[in-house]
């Protein structure tokens, strides 16, 4: 099921991809992975690292900046532990269980679709600054004390900056990502991580 879904939104990123061409506008694309982990906390230890497919459609230039959409399928590993088996507060059913389940390491992936804005300064011919929030729907497969198994947010700022040799760009990217599913869910606590990303793209 998983697989499909992705599948046909990898289709939708390259249907806009053709789209962009078509329209003659500056189109980028390109991968990049990723590391990240906790905010020092008592609670619980996560650390993941990631790879991303990237999509980046330029949709105005001024003299100064300009303004693009980024789309990036993205296939996140984390590994979680819960330190703090007070977390789980003896009102909770089963509360004791729950204490030993969640204090056990945990491997999860997560099958995230970004979809973010950015705003870029030139500094040169080669390189750029860049701001860019991003926010998008996310399918964890694994319950934890934090997050519910299933449907999920994961919302990322980040400040980049790009270095372009002839028809590759290298792009570095340090952030913040905040995971949690807006209360749709029964758990909804979430993690919060910072991160580096190092990616390539092929301007087309």
């Amino acid at each position: 099921m998983l697989r499909s879904v992705f599948f046909i939104l990898f289709i939708c990123c390259l249907s806009m991809l053709s789209f962009a061409q078509v329209k003659n506008r500056d189109v980028q694309v390109g991968f990049s992975y990723g590391l990240g982990t906790e905010f020092e906390n008592k609670n619980y230890s996560y650390t993941n690292h990631y790879y991303k497919l990237q999509f980046y459609f330029e949709v105005k230039e001024t003299k100064k900046v300009s303004y693009q959409i980024l789309i990036q399928p993205e296939l996140n590993f984390a590994t979680h532990q819960l330190l703090n088996l007070y977390f789980i507060e003896p009102d909770e059913p089963d509360y004791i269980e729950k204490r030993e389940r969640y204090t056990k390491l945990k491997d999860i992936k997560e099958y995230v679709l970004n979809l973010g804005f950015l705003v870029r300064k030139p500094l040169s011919n080669q390189a750029s600054l860049y701001a860019l929030g991003s926010v998008g729907p996310m399918i964890t497969d694994k319950e934890t004390e934090r997050l519910s198994k299933g449907f999920a947010f994961a919302d990322v700022i980040a400040l980049g900056v790009t270095f372009k040799m002839y028809r590759i760009t290298i792009d570095l990217r340090p952030s913040i990502r905040h995971v949690s599913n807006a209360g749709l869910q029964k758990k909804n606590s979430g993690y919060t991580t910072k991160n580096i990303d190092f990616g390539l793209l092929f301007a087309l």
